[in-house]
């Protein structure tokens, strides 16, 4: 092999590799936010389920924060309302979270994105837990 040919193959490496690693973050912290909204939907079923038994909202968003595995509890806001309180009605359960890129050159690109998950059932019993 030419010392020129070498050094060709260098400058390639050098142009390719960046794009490779940004590629390679991006599919990453992709995997990581999509794995940020899973949790947020399983947060907002898990809660809306107690919610439509108990309407106390200290109780769902003890149940939202349970079930919200792998996020920072204190990141992560939860909001209960109810049309009435009467058997029938609607439960509506929103759960919230600002993701954040864990690498700088990704998070510099994207930026904070909030995730929201809403879930709604019909209230079977109207009870709120002390």
């Amino acid at each position: 092999m030419r010392r020129e040919q070498r050094g060709q193959s260098l400058v390639e490496v050098a142009f390719v590799l960046p794009v490779l690693l940004a590629l390679l973050l991006g599919i990453f912290d992709f995997g990581r936010a999509i794995y940020a909204y899973n949790a947020l939907s399983n947060a907002s079923r898990e809660a809306v389920r107690l919610a439509i038994v108990d309407q106390n909202a200290t109780a769902v968003t003890v149940e939202a924060h349970k079930a919200a595995i792998g996020l920072d509890v204190g990141s992560v806001n939860v909001s209960l309302s109810t049309g009435c309180l009467k058997i029938g009605c609607t439960a509506q359960v929103i759960v919230d979270h600002q993701w954040s890129a864990i690498t700088p050159i990704i998070g510099l690109m994207v930026g904070p994105i909030l995730l929201e998950s809403t879930t709604e059932m019909r209230i079977e019993r109207v009870y709120t837990s002390p």
